[in-house]
């Protein structure tokens, strides 16, 4: 099999399978956690208030990419494959190719640095470069074929992850504040799930007991309220379908 079409492939299996990839660095953390210098994890609420602002920086790029984002547009879906109604070049698409993406690393880095570990983030790092470099590649093999000309003049302005330019080209819809919150508020709460689940393995290892540390248990808690709010409105109601989004 030719090189590109095993990229591809790979990209295709990678993304499917793109909800295990915050179990495995959970997992793997608490291992690091357990194996290494136990006292550069004991609870410092400056440091992981800091942590906590890196993965919402994350959600904001997220938020802000998915409130301006037209219906069926660089979408997949894992039966019927890809989907891309038009292709994104306005807003945060004028300055990086795959916003998406770098929320996600920015949202996963905060409980990386959660456990000061150096060696650990290089490793992530590295393991995110890898990880969605597939992803990307078999997400813009789909898009170059179907919109060809337009695809590659658009590419060659804009960076793929790191944006180097700064042509911003502002969106042609309004902001929906409404479409952030039914197709986010998952990825909002799983952010305060990720750093508790932390929490109580560190304090495990420090005391020897299970136990949550009040500013995470608060912090999650209210996260937790505001995703039971969205969740049931989203569930119950139309209130937040936004018509071409």
């Amino acid at each position: 099999m030719a090189l590109v079409h095993e990229f591809e492939n790979s990209g295709n299996w990678l993304f499917r399978r793109r909800s295990w990839l915050p179990v495995f660095m959970v997992a793997a953390g608490i291992f690091i956690m357990y194996i290494g210098n136990r006292q550069a994890i004991i609870y410092d609420m400056r440091d992981e208030l800091i942590f906590l602002s890196v993965s919402l920086f994350g959600q904001i790029i997220r938020a802000y990419t998915v409130g301006f984002a037209p219906k069926n547009t660089s979408g997949r879906n894992t039966e019927i494959g890809q989907l891309a109604d038009e292709l994104n070049t306005t807003g945060i698409y004028s300055i990086v190719r795959h916003p998406l993406y770098v929320g996600n690393f920015f949202m996963w880095l905060g409980p990386v640095l959660f456990l000061r570990s150096v060696s650990f983030s290089i490793v992530f790092i590295l393991l995110y470069w890898l990880y969605y470099e597939r992803i990307m590649f078999a997400e813009e093999q789909f898009l170059r074929r179907k919109f060809g000309e337009i695809y590659d003049k658009w590419s060659e302005k804009v960076s793929s992850f790191i944006p180097w330019s700064f042509n911003y080209k502002p969106s042609t819809l309004s902001f929906s504040f409404r479409n952030v919150l039914k197709r986010e508020y998952n990825s909002f709460v799983n952010i305060f799930v990720i750093f508790i689940f932390l929490d109580v393995s560190r304090n495990y290892f420090l005391a020897q007991r299970l136990y949550f540390t009040p500013m995470w248990l608060y912090l999650t808690i209210g996260a937790f309220v505001v995703w039971a709010i969205v969740r049931t409105i989203h569930k119950s109601t139309k209130l937040f379908e936004v018509e071409g989004r």
